[in-house]
């Protein structure tokens, strides 16, 4: 029998060569909410039961909202152990995108580890891989090819979409509940219209701009309202 592939990059030090071919627990990852302008960035953790399957895991993207919420729940009462994290807007705003991704899904394994349920190796969507203290490699597309990494999609992805819609409820002008923070048009013109939130993330390009526009045009009152009468 051939051995397993090494991982081109052993996180911190941890070898994956022998690990791989005795792994019980394998914990997957994924993040949802890089792209929108408002909301936290969320991650979850999952290690599924061979023993109580999942049917019909995939990618959350090409599932309908409503088949996502009936996985969400079958994982959650199936899988061996999950846990759901999260970067909050001020995180983003201060260490970026990127790194608060890093830190929301450090967090999910984290989080996972201290229920009781420890990974023999942890898997990531994409091609980075957060600090964590237990062998950890990156799978290109792995929501699409590895069932824990898709189930870790589908809570990641619901949880999220669960709090946009609760912030809808907050602020009804945006329109939250069905751009869900993503930069569509309805969203841009609720942005010139009615500002920013404090949910919205700052140092993303689009927010920011408003934010000056609204500065500017808070400006131009201000000197409007001090010039003399005519």
């Amino acid at each position: 029998m051939a051995r397993p592939k090494a991982a081109a990059t052993a996180q911190l030090g941890l070898e994956l060569t022998q690990t791989v071919a005795v792994v019980q627990r394998l914990c997957g990852v994924d993040e949802a909410g890089r792209g929108p302008l408002a909301g936290p960035v969320y991650a979850a953790a999952v290690i599924l039961n061979p023993e109580r399957q999942v049917r019909g895991l995939a990618d959350s993207k090409i599932l309908t909202a409503e088949k996502r919420e009936t996985l969400f729940e079958r994982i959650c009462e199936r899988a061996l152990g999950w846990h759901i994290a999260f970067a909050t807007v001020e995180e983003i705003d201060s260490i970026n995108i990127l790194h608060a991704s890093m830190l929301a899904m450090r967090r999910a394994v984290q989080g996972l580890a201290a229920s009781g349920v420890v990974p023999d190796l942890v898997q990531v969507d994409g091609n980075r891989c957060p600090e964590v203290p237990f062998p950890v490699e990156a799978i290109v597309k792995g929501d699409a090819k590895v069932r824990a990494i898709s189930a870790a999609s589908i809570l990641a992805k619901v949880a999220r979409d669960r709090n946009l819609v609760e912030l809808h409820h907050q602020y009804p002008q945006y329109g939250f509940d069905s751009h869900f923070g993503y930069p569509t048009p309805q969203h841009f013109a609720a942005l010139d219209k009615h500002g920013a939130t404090p949910h919205h993330r700052r140092s993303f390009a689009p927010v920011r701009q408003a934010l000056e526009r609204e500065r500017a045009a808070l400006q131009v009152q201000a000197v409007s309202a001090d010039a003399p009468p005519f």
